[in-house]
């Protein structure tokens, strides 16, 4: 290929439900197709209220972040964007934040280059990848981001997607592993323990259009934070993380979420 031509995006699959497009459709985007929208159709109601949770957990996590003054993200599984954005939150408090998105739908990168714009004095950037590739992730991320400066991680409603099979442990902790001290991860992973009943057909339903998922209980959750200190009030329900007033709604919720930081002796 020509030095300094860019490289032809994957094309975009209409044939089959994304998990992306799931998403976007579940948060009342208009960014999704019908195969995408027929999935989300058969999903129990409750869906809907766990992808709000998981965005406003978000939100919350990555701007106590910034006003703790983190100004790094590396934010994996973006999705669609939909404002407001990560980067928006995070740059509403620290104008000069850097932030590399992550996502492996060709649909987000065409999205992407429009929507995720930086502030003039931050910086954001977008990384077509897939999380099973945690070594490209980073060496991407390593041209926007400074790894000897904290660096928030930000997995949000992903590693669900990623069966026991396809070792979601050992991605993370490699993830994890290259972060310095003071960097944190901020996760959200849909429960297997909370609503039994509904993980099996949100399951199922996403079984019958092609995708694989994994649910998890708490203590499974848990794991991805080993070596890790998790910051008040540890892992809770997606609705019951905040760390300023006013407090989030008290809601039913199947979503387990936490953020932790490194700590100064790195990871164990």
């Amino acid at each position: 290929m020509p030095t300094g031509t860019p490289p032809t995006p994957p094309r975009t699959d209409t044939t089959r439900a994304q998990p992306a497009r799931v998403y976007d459709w579940l948060l009342g985007g208009k960014d999704n197709y019908p195969v995408d929208e027929a999935v989300g159709r058969r999903l129990p109601p409750q869906a809907k209220d766990a992808a709000r949770q998981n965005r406003a957990f978000m939100h919350r996590a990555t701007a106590w972040l910034a006003d703790q003054g983190v100004d790094q993200f590396l934010d994996i599984g973006t999705g669609i964007p939909t404002e407001p954005n990560l980067h928006q939150i995070v740059q509403r408090v620290v104008p000069a934040a850097r932030i590399v998105y992550v996502d492996n739908d060709p649909i987000v990168l065409r999205h992407a280059e429009a929507l995720l714009v930086s502030s003039p004095e931050g910086a954001t950037e977008y990384v077509q990848a897939d999380l099973r590739d945690p070594g490209g992730i980073l060496r991407s991320a390593r041209d926007v981001l400074d790894f000897s400066r904290p660096v928030a991680l930000s997995l949000i409603a992903l590693l669900h997607f990623l069966p026991d099979d396809q070792d979601p442990q050992g991605i993370v902790r490699e993830l994890v592993d290259a972060l310095p001290p003071g960097s944190a991860l901020v996760l959200s992973h849909a429960a297997s323990d909370l609503h039994s009943d509904l993980a099996r057909q949100v399951t199922e339903e996403y079984a019958r259009a092609g995708i694989r998922l994994g649910f998890r209980t708490r203590d499974e959750v848990a794991r991805f934070f080993d070596g890790l200190d998790l910051v008040d009030p540890g892992l809770v329900t997606a609705p019951e993380w905040f760390r300023t007033e006013p407090a989030p709604a008290e809601e039913d919720s199947g979503i387990h979420a936490g953020v932790a930081r490194v700590p100064s002796g790195g990871t164990a």
